[in-house]
């Protein structure tokens, strides 16, 4: 748990050059991709005035070119080029490449009239003016998804591929400068995360809002499955399928109809994800966390404490295996945008400025500019709504392992203090969109006791003197006394009895003896006088589809590692509430009654 050292090494990456296809009005005659024919650009490509979809200030044109694993795949590019310069004038390139950039729609079909670019991230073209700045922006459909060819692939080897030779293939162009910069959210901050990994000398700065860190955690935990275990790939498998628009180029109609030759690919898809061993071949090859190690891309990550879709799971590990400089905005927000305001207006992370933040982050590192503003290495929102900046994440001031209660419960999967909804049914559960089942939005449940639930039990910490903020990333170890499922929650706790759940992880017990595992990460302030409730029992959620054993469990020696911060030393930046902080606490408030005086002390030094 050191606080992350700052190295900075630089990798090479070799360049390849692929000729670019530029797109007509006019359909091409379809033929195999391996035959078609590679041809120049067309004079200008398309603009706005010609095609609406087109951004305005930009000129689209496609491009193929092949994956870097030999496997065959062919990708697809859209490429959008500020339209007031010359068309071989050389640019700094950001580049965007995922699953959502069919021409058709993101995750099906939006209704389009006519062919043109994905507006995924319209908002952030045209919020940035980034072709006026004199940016290229290239969106490039991973392997099985919009004009390109093979399996999709989960994140794995072949995605991997795609994503180096989508970096490679920027860098060479006779428009580019040869520095590229990544932007996404969601799936395609996975691939900025898998940028930085690959470890490219021409990828220069990586910008990823509420990533996966490791692609096991987002269809299980701990060998327990979620319930979009299935229905996630299904949804892949969909978007892979998408239609064409009817005056796509006969090229990109012919790739978008891969699946239909190769079913394989789907059903493979679906297979290949169902396996809930973490230390199985396919998953160690999906965490990017581990795979981080020692890489110094520049970093600008966004990631919500409280988010119900892309959780910060191995968040922590990631980071402190990344050695290079970091950027990030660290809240209680949703799975949102750094620039995304709700129906009143207010910014879903509370804080303004990002699209002015992440230029000034692209052209520090894209065009060697320095920045006039000196913006915070990290801006942190924790649970009271109060923003910080700290030089790194996490700064803890002390760790404590906290002695647990021996205990016992019965392993029926019977919620005891929250609620377990059923999951929504007809749910989309791509990684854009899906949200675990939240519990009834309510604060007037009756109280609930916290002792004698057969269920659970408690282990409560004694009220805090001062504010402590348990940051970082708990872990949990026990030593179970028989096979079958554990979840541990922690709450905070007033001294009313009014508690708030704040963290939460689930196990596979495979066989009785010692279990250990990350609960997720957080920032998470006690006020003075409240006390932490440790829960540990049976899977009463509905974000797992665990088993239960019906076995009686025992637990003993176990023992909850944290980190703790002294919020006194709070350096204050700018910031609002984020507005989902609000929604969360309603959600996930209760009321205990029989909570116990206290086993083990938070205390942090009253000093830096």
């Amino acid at each position: 748990m050191n606080i992350r050292r700052r190295t900075s090494t630089a990798a090479a990456g070799a360049l390849i050059t692929i000729a670019a296809l530029a797109v007509t009005s006019t359909a091409a005659t379809a033929a195999p991709p391996s035959q078609a024919p590679v041809q120049a650009p067309a004079p200008g490509g398309v603009t706005h005035e010609e095609n609406p979809r087109v951004p305005e200030g930009a000129v689209w044109t496609e491009a193929y070119f092949p994956s870097a694993d030999r496997s065959g795949a062919e990708l697809h590019a859209d490429v959008l080029r500020p339209a007031n310069l010359p068309a071989h004038a050389r640019t700094p390139v950001i580049l965007a490449v995922g699953p959502y950039f069919s021409h058709a729609g993101q995750t099906g079909p939006q209704g389009w009239d006519r062919t043109g670019p994905s507006d995924r991230f319209a908002d952030f073209t045209s919020g940035t003016d980034l072709f006026d700045r004199g940016y290229t922006y290239v969106m490039v459909d991973l392997r099985g998804f919009g004009g390109s060819t093979g399996c999709l692939d989960w994140v794995g080897p072949g995605e991997q591929a795609d994503v180096k030779a989508a970096i490679q293939w920027a860098a060479s162009q006779r428009w580019s400068t040869g520095k590229v910069g990544m932007y996404g959210k969601s799936y395609d901050a996975v691939t900025g995360l898998v940028g930085n990994n690959l470890r490219l000398g021409a990828l220069k700065a990586v910008v990823a809002q509420e990533p996966v860190w490791n692609m096991y955690n987002y269809l299980f935990s701990n060998g327990v499955p979620r319930p979009n275990v299935t229905a996630t790939p299904d949804a892949y498998n969909s978007i892979a399928t998408i239609e064409p628009l009817p005056d796509d180029t006969g090229r990109y109609q012919a790739n978008a109809a891969y699946e239909s030759a190769h079913p394989e690919c789907l059903a493979d898809n679906l297979t290949n994800n169902n396996n809930p061993d973490l230390g199985s071949r396919y998953w160690r090859a999906r965490n990017l966390a581990a795979q981080a190690k020692g890489t110094s891309t520049p970093l600008f990550v966004t990631q919500g404490f409280i988010e119900n879709n892309t959780k910060p799971e191995d968040m922590e590990e990631y980071l402190d295996n990344h050695r290079g400089v970091e950027r990030g905005w660290l809240g209680q927000w949703e799975h949102v945008r750094g620039n995304e305001t709700n129906q009143q207006g207010q910014l879903l992370m509370g804080r303004a400025g990002f699209f002015a933040e992440v230029m000034r982050f692209y052209d520090r590192y894209l065009k060697g500019i320095r920045p006039s503003v000196q913006d915070p290495a990290y801006a942190i929102e924790d649970n009271t709504g109060a923003w910080r900046a700290q030089p790194t994440w996490p700064t803890p001031s002390s760790y404590t392992a906290a002695r647990l209660s021996d205990g016992q419960y019965v392993d029926d999967g019977v919620a005891s203090t929250l609620a377990a909804p059923a999951a929504p049914t007809g749910q989309q559960w791509d990684m854009e969109h899906a949200t675990d089942p939240a519990p009834p939005a309510t604060r007037s449940l009756a109280p609930m006791p916290a002792a004698a639930d057969a269920h659970s039990y408690f282990s409560w910490s004694t009220p805090v003197r001062s504010r402590v903020r348990i940051t970082a990333t708990p872990r949990i170890t026990l030593h179970a006394g028989a096979p079958g499922n554990v979840m541990v929650r922690l709450w905070d706790v007033a001294p009313d009895g009014t508690a708030v759940m704040f963290d939460e992880n689930v196990s596979l017990i495979a066989r009785a003896g010692r279990v250990a595992f990350d609960l997720k990460s957080t920032d998470w302030t006690l006020a003075a006088g409240h006390q932490l409730g440790v829960q540990v029992g049976t899977i009463g959620s509905g974000s797992w589809l665990d088993t239960p054993s019906g076995n009686t469990i025992r637990i003993s020696r176990a023992r909850l590692d944290l980190a703790l911060q002294n919020p006194r030393y709070d350096v204050p930046t700018q910031g609002d509430r984020s507005p989902f902080l609000d929604t969360y606490l309603r959600q996930y408030t209760r009321t205990l009654t029989g909570v116990g005086e206290g086993t083990f002390p938070l205390t942090v030094p009253n000093r830096h």
